[in-house]
């Protein structure tokens, strides 16, 4: 590295000295050979920690961060989602002994900005954010690191400044979650914007219900009677599609708006008529438009939003494949149960990433290889009753509200006997307050419903049960006149979608 950095120098005098005869038409080309080898050593002798990477990712992690994605939903949900496997990633990363890498694919809404924009809330350009995808395959931090900012036209310099050090893998991760804090006089002095500072402020803002459905009832009155003959329209055409295919139900994946659907459902409807040979072998299933086609770990077949005819065309004719790998798949889940007690392998949609039947496939299959060769002592049905899922981008196993078990596919087996075997009573108590709390849950949304003369009462995914209740528990006890003949969707900030449905977050204040 040092002897890169005499020849950089080097190269710099023989600008000013004119008798190291190197011609000017070569510099430019020797100077970006120069640079590339500088970054290639500085790549090779240094060894980022998870701190650094950290450290170094902040423009990123401001650039996406979710609070800011308030009154865009789909582009907050894509973000969160991303945001874990990206932290999954690189958490293996900083993983002693792991080797396993499988290239990431990952989506993310980048906030853009305006170059000479002095107002943090006037610094970002009409179309607010762009789509930035990009493929995660390297197998170190730092490279990683490098990755992400260029993927998103972030700027790298302020990496090679890095404090970055060699310590043991074991120091660094102890500092991972160590707050990075910049003196406030140094962005007074460059112009720059505070990244902090603009994270507050999003923050900072808590609205009371009365007061932003007193703002709001107008403008999501005039959406919802404008997307009304939509709403007809979509639910005419999803009544026919699933009387012609016999389809179990058909589903979206984001919460795309009505014309977007009713497009959607054009689309499938005119490949019916084209091609009916090919749909002949849907009948029973759940049809969902998401981001790419396939079909889920859940069984249900994928329509790619983005893609033509032709794909769609691929997927309906592969179907028999997909069904033998479906009863492979089952195979395995029973095998698996078998070993472990009795425990049932399940696949949550609303909980688990959105995986191919293929991913789930070779999850399962490695999981069940790893729990084959350790011949762990469990009793048969000593587990029956319990559930579990598996998910490939944790380490340590855990137990959630609902009772099912969460378990990483790279878990020690000796840890995950001991764990379940531990928290085998909690997990049946907490499956029997499951069902007593879903119970309640959908008793209140009916309550709720009745009482404000609601269209619709729903809530995204991401809100648990928990939250529902006690956002309906606290709704019975207004009087909001505002609510009548409105979608409501209880979610986790406010927001009017483009269709008039009215986002609240559960935790409202008043």
């Amino acid at each position: 590295m040092f002897c890169c950095l005499r020849a950089v120098r080097s190269l710099k005098l023989s600008t000013e000295h004119p008798q190291l005869k190197i011609p000017k038409s070569h510099m430019p080309v020797l100077e970006l050979c120069l640079e590339k080898i500088l970054l290639q050593s500085i790549l090779q002798s240094r060894t980022l920690s998870g701190a650094d990477a950290i450290n170094a990712l902040r423009p990123f992690y401001f650039a996406v961060h979710p609070d800011f994605f308030g009154q865009h939903p789909k582009e907050r949900e894509v973000n969160e989602n991303s945001l874990k496997r990206l932290n999954g990633y690189l958490e293996n990363l900083q993983k002693p002994g792991f080797r396993s890498f499988k290239p990431t694919q990952l989506t993310f809404y980048v906030r853009e900005r305006e170059p000479n924009s002095s107002n943090v809330q006037e610094s970002f350009s009409a179309s607010g954010f762009r789509a930035v995808s990009f493929t995660l395959h390297t197998r170190d931090l730092l490279s990683t690191v490098l990755d992400i900012l260029n993927s998103c036209s972030l700027s790298t310099e302020h990496v090679q400044s890095l404090n970055v050090n060699s310590q043991p893998h074991k120091e660094a991760k102890s500092t991972v979650n160590r707050p990075i804090k910049w003196d406030k006089t140094y962005y007074s002095f460059t112009g720059f914007k505070d990244p902090e500072e603009e994270l507050e402020q999003a923050q900072r803002v808590e609205t009371t219900l009365i007061s932003w459905l007193d703002d709001n009832e107008a403008s999501a009155v005039k959406k919802l009677k404008k997307s009304l003959p939509l709403r007809k329209e979509l639910e005419r055409l999803k009544f026919e599609l699933s009387c012609q295919l016999q389809l179990s139900d058909i589903r979206w994946q984001r919460s795309w708006g009505i014309a977007h659907r009713c497009s959607q459902l054009h689309s499938l409807g005119r490949l019916v008529q084209q091609r009916p040979e090919v749909l002949k072998n849907v009948k029973g299933h759940t049809v969902v438009f998401t981001d790419r086609s396939g079909m889920s770990a859940a069984g249900h077949i994928m329509l790619g939003t983005m893609d033509v005819h032709h794909h769609w065309t691929k997927i309906f004719e592969r179907l028999p494949n997909y069904y033998k790998l479906q009863k492979r798949l089952l195979f395995l889940e029973d095998r698996i149960s078998q070993l472990l007690g009795g425990i049932q392998v399940i696949y949550i949609e609303e909980l688990q990433p959105l995986l191919t039947l293929e991913e789930y496939y070779e999850t399962l299959d490695s999981f069940y290889n790893k729990l084959r060769d350790s011949r762990l002592p469990f009793h048969p049905r000593s587990l029956r009753g319990l559930q579990m899922i598996l998910e490939s981008d944790r380490y340590a196993p855990s137990l959630h509200e609902f009772g099912h078990f969460t378990i990483p596919t790279v878990c020690d087996p000796a840890t995950l006997q001991w764990f379940i075997f531990a928290k085998a009573q909690e997990a049946r108590e907490n499956l029997k307050r499951k069902e007593e709390m879903m119970i309640t849950e959908k008793e209140l949304i009916d309550t709720s419903t009745e009482k404000f003369s609601l269209d619709r009462l729903y809530k995204e995914p991401s809100v648990s049960s928990a939250q529902m209740i006690d956002c309906c528990k606290r709704l019975l006890e207004e009087s909001l006149p505002y609510l009548q003949g409105m979608h409501l969707c209880i979610s986790h900030f406010y927001s009017v979608l483009q269709d008039g449905d009215l986002c609240i977050p559960w935790n409202w204040k008043n």
